[in-house]
């Protein structure tokens, strides 16, 4: 049991902290009811209160929800085109959301070939250069394919190089070579 000022009062039976309780005009709360034995303390029950809802708003402004964001394609999505969606695909990615992409089908489109559905679903992946993984492999939804990716790493002080990919390497090439050191 823990007295009105904080100290340790110790091991008390239940008729025994409701009697200091009253000689203090204080409350008698349960802090810890799974312990053993159960830890009680004398307090003011709207001061208990209080504590609880300050200490419950700071962890939430210290927690971040993680949005779904989204992207829809359509199989005859052009390259450029997937370019710019995969370009908008990094920056959710780089602001830690996950990433909802779906393949559109429409028509005669659902009856082709599924390795070529799911080749146009990973041009668009190739084309993400941002650490990503896959958190929902394609499934088939009711307008065609849907498909989850999210960051590699979570923590903001963490700092990650893109994975290599084909476009990276195509990007790597085309920079001018570095000097040589002098003699």
């Amino acid at each position: 049991m823990i007295g009105a000022t904080g100290d340790n009062v110790g091991i008390k039976t239940k008729d025994e902290a409701l009697a200091l309780a009253r000689e203090a005009g204080l409350d008698l709360i349960e802090i810890s009811p799974t312990a053993k034995p159960p830890v009680a303390r004398i307090m003011d029950w709207g001061k208990y209160q209080y504590q609880q809802e300050k200490e419950a708003r700071k962890a939430k402004k210290k927690s971040h929800e993680v949005e779904i964001k989204g992207i829809r394609v359509r199989l005859g999505t052009g390259s450029h085109d997937l370019v710019m969606k995969a370009k908008q695909a990094e920056k959710f990615l780089k602001a830690g959301h996950r990433l909802q992409i779906q393949l559109t089908l429409r028509g005669r489109e659902k009856y082709i070939d599924k390795n070529f559905v799911h080749d146009r679903l990973t041009k668009l992946l190739e084309a993400i250069t941002v650490p990503h993984k896959i958190a929902e492999k394609p499934k088939k939804g009711p307008r065609g394919l849907i498909m989850t990716i999210e960051p590699e790493h979570h923590g903001k002080n963490k700092q990650s190089s893109p994975a290599p990919s084909a476009s990276n390497q195509k990007r790597e090439s085309t920079q001018a070579p570095t000097a040589s050191k002098p003699l």
